[in-house]
C-alpha cells in the first residue's frame, strides 16, 4: 500500500441517528505559521450495504473492522478544501468512488471521480449537495433527507462546545483565545481565509434542516437550523 498519513488517535464509530454514523479523530497540521493539534470528525452514511465517507479521517485496524462491519464502503465525498487528508487511504483501500464539487484541490494527486453538482447525481438517495459560491476555496455542505434534515458540513459550520480529548495544550489555549469554542459557530480559520459573503449565507438559511454533522465539533441536534440562523444574523447581519 502506497505512504499514507498515519492512523492518529480516534473514538469509535457511533450510530448518531439510523444509518448514519460519526467518529471524532485527531488532526495535526501547520496553518499561518502555527502548530496545531485538534478534533476532526468523520461522518458515514448507509444506503442498504453501501457506505459513503464523508471528511474522512483515518482509522486504525480495530476502527476499520468496526467500519467494514457496518457495511461496504463504496464512495468518499470531499466537501471542504481544508480537509481531504485521508481520502486517498480509503480509495486506494475500497475502490472507492470520490465525489467532490468542480474546482476542489486534492491531496495525493487524486481527482474527483464525480462531481457534485446541485440537482444532479449523488452517491446516494436522499441527499442533496449545497455549493458556496463566493468563498475562495471551494466549500460544501450535504443535505441528508432524513429526521427532517441533517447538514454534513466541514469547515464552514462547527460546533465545537469546547475542547475534547484530542487537543494539544498547546492548541486548546490558542483556539480558545480565537473564538473556537461556541455552539454553531462558522470556522474562524475558514472564515479568515475564505472571506465568505453573506449572499451564501441568505441561501443556506432557506435550506430546511433540524440537525447538523460537522467536521469540528459534536453532534447539534434538533436546534440547529434555529441556533445556525441566529449565528449568520450575528455575523452577517442578515
Amino acid at each position: 500500500m502506497p505512504d499514507f498519513a498515519l492512523a492518529l488517535p480516534h473514538g469509535p464509530i457511533q450510530e448518531v441517528f439510523l444509518g448514519v454514523f460519526f467518529v471524532t479523530g485527531t488532526m495535526k497540521t501547520v496553518l499561518m505559521g502555527a502548530h496545531w493539534h485538534f478534533s476532526r470528525n468523520m461522518t458515514i452514511v448507509r444506503d442498504g450495504t453501501e457506505l459513503t465517507l464523508i471528511n474522512t479521517v483515518r482509522l486504525d485496524d480495530a476502527g476499520l473492522a468496526q467500519l467494514d462491519a457496518l457495511g461496504t464502503v463504496k464512495n468518499v465525498i470531499k466537501i471542504g478544501a481544508l480537509h481531504g487528508l485521508d481520502d486517498a487511504f480509503y480509495k486506494h483501500r475500497y475502490g472507492a468512488t470520490l465525489w467532490a464539487p468542480a474546482g476542489m484541490p486534492h491531496d495525493n494527486d487524486l481527482n474527483a471521480d464525480k462531481l457534485l453538482v446541485p440537482g444532479g447525481e449523488m452517491p446516494f438517495k436522499g441527499a442533496s449537495v449545497f455549493l458556496f459560491e463566493a468563498t475562495k476555496l471551494p466549500e460544501s455542505i450535504v443535505r441528508i433527507d432524513r429526521e427532517d434534515g441533517i447538514l454534513v458540513a466541514c469547515d464552514a459550520l462547527q460546533n465545537w462546545v469546547g475542547p475534547d480529548a484530542f487537543f494539544s495544550d498547546e492548541s486548546r489555549k490558542m483556539m480558545t483565545d480565537m473564538g473556537f469554542f461556541q455552539t454553531a459557530n462558522i470556522g474562524p480559520v475558514w472564515k479568515k481565509i475564505n472571506e465568505p459573503q453573506a449572499q451564501d449565507f441568505v441561501r443556506l438559511r432557506a435550506i430546511p434542516f433540524r440537525h447538523a454533522l460537522c467536521g469540528h465539533g459534536v453532534p447539534l441536534r434538533d436546534i440547529a437550523r434555529q441556533a445556525f440562523d441566529a449565528r449568520f444574523g450575528e455575523v452577517f447581519g442578515i
